[in-house]
């Protein structure tokens, strides 16, 4: 770490002259919406740089990689990406190579000291530094810069320009880290204590985006639900259901989504403005995690499966063909076949249309990674194909029971495999497949024809 600096408090430049006119950048994301969205803002602040997007890394003079460290083979897929890189450097020496997002938040000095060959490390905090890093490089060679702490939300991804990866939809950021104790989690650790943007911030940014053509906005937090309690609003604290209405209200603005909501923190009241806003999609993440309450307190998620079931319930009762997707963890410390078999248990009586299914992998620094863990990997695997097994015959029964039925859906673009079928989404999120070649950001009302195991076929309907 001998050669990297640390610089003070960052500022967003207003205006700046281009410095790199013509050259080219590649922007390689690892992890969640979260970090999707940050690369967006890179990318847009490549562009005020007057670079433009290299069609491959081998011809790149930038190259960013946005970090995850949700889960240990993120980590090792850094590092291996990292050794790749370092062929093209030694050909290029002035490549400049950035490594942003939540492994450079937490691990700067090991980044640095595995890789000597990036150039630039700024933290989860910093993305809006990205040009003035490089300037640093290029001038005094390589730095790292990681804050602790955010002094505004409005230094955040979302204030700054952006090049989007398509034309119709957008992420929008609400709140920025998180409050929670989960004990296997790292995001409060690298991405810090929540703090929300003013509505009048959001709605402002979503008629911008309504006006450049958007018509998909999903609304990011790490916990949604507790969106505006950290605020004071002439006097009060703004609610997520609010927030929900008002981007509703936002000309142009077709479909809503959001991600990610706290089981604990779900509301009644979140629910009947899903249900009274016709723009925010009949769609739900709810994370469970674990089916057991004994898991569940060792995780501090702060609900029992029975909570969990009941809150289930309600949004079900009040969001008509509400779609249900969920996270779910096998093999967290401690875990037995008694907690896996009630994990199945609730998953058979949630019925979820679909899941996220993650194998525990410790994360140093969360309370977790201290428990005991005897769980073998044949043991680990074995749970974890019943559970996909189990899970992946829900969903198929899910789709079957929408053929026949004409869903409204949204293009995204032409299939990867096929480029005569289009491939399309449902409110619910589900995929579609629709013979024949629309323009991306158009709605088609399709008659489903055909369910496969994780996605639908379908034709338009006359």
């Amino acid at each position: 770490m001998s050669d990297a600096v640390i610089l003070g408090m960052p500022t967003v430049r207003e205006t700046r002259v281009p410095t790199r006119a013509g050259k080219q950048y590649f922007v390689r994301t690892m992890g969640c919406q979260m970090n999707e969205h940050d690369s967006e803002r890179i990318a847009g602040l490549l562009d005020l740089d007057g670079m433009v997007p290299a069609e491959s890394i081998e011809t790149a003079d930038v190259v960013v990689v946005n970090t995850c460290t949700i889960r240990e083979n993120a980590d090792q897929r850094l590092y291996g990406y990292l050794g790749s890189l370092k062929a093209l450097k030694d050909v290029r020496p002035d490549m400049r190579i950035a490594v942003g997002g939540c492994s450079a938040q937490k691990e700067r000095d090991i980044i640095r000291d595995r890789a000597a060959w990036v150039d630039v490390v700024f933290g989860t905090h910093n993305t809006h530094r990205v040009l003035d890093l490089l300037d640093h490089a290029d001038e005094w060679g390589p730095i790292t810069e990681v804050l602790e702490e955010t002094t505004s939300v409005e230094m955040t991804a979302s204030a700054l320009p952006a090049h989007r990866a398509t034309d119709h939809s957008a992420w929008v950021t609400i709140t920025i880290g998180c409050n929670n104790s989960c004990t296997f989690c790292i995001v409060p650790i690298v991405r810090g204590a929540e703090i929300s943007r003013r509505p009048g911030d959001v709605i402002r940014e979503v008629a911008n985006l309504a006006a450049d053509g958007v018509t998909e906005v999903t609304l990011l937090g790490q916990n949604v639900n507790s969106y505006g309690r950290d605020l004071d609003i002439d006097g009060r604290k703004p609610l997520f259901a609010d927030l929900l209405r008002r981007v509703g209200e936002v000309d142009g603005i077709r479909r809503i989504r959001y991600t990610s909501p706290h089981p604990k923190d779900i509301r009644e009241d979140v629910m009947i403005a899903m249900a009274e806003t016709q723009s925010v999609c009949e769609q739900l993440h709810l994370p469970l995690q674990s089916g057991s309450a004994r898991i569940l307190a060792a995780m501090h998620r702060g609900y029992t499966p029975e909570r969990y079931m009941a809150k289930l319930a309600m949004a079900r009762a009040i969001v008509a063909d509400l779609t249900v997707s969920t996270d779910i963890i096998v093999g967290f410390p401690g875990e037995t076949d008694d907690d896996f078999d009630a994990t199945m248990d609730v998953v058979r009586a949630a019925r979820f249309d679909s899941a996220f299914t993650f194998q525990y992998s410790p994360r140093p620094g969360t309370p977790a990674a201290e428990m005991e863990y005897t769980i073998t990997p044949d043991v680990m695997k074995r749970r974890f194909d019943q559970l996909a097994r189990e899970q992946d015959a829900i969903t198929f029964q899910h789709n079957r029971e929408r053929v026949g039925r004409t869903l409204e859906v949204m293009v995204e673009g032409p299939s990867k495999r096929e480029p005569e079928v289009a491939s399309t989404r449902t409110r619910g999120n589900r995929l579609v497949h629709v013979a024949g070649v629309f323009e991306p950001g158009s709605y088609l009302p399709v008659e489903i024809t055909r369910a496969a195991p994780h996605y639908l076929e379908g034709v338009v309907s006359s």
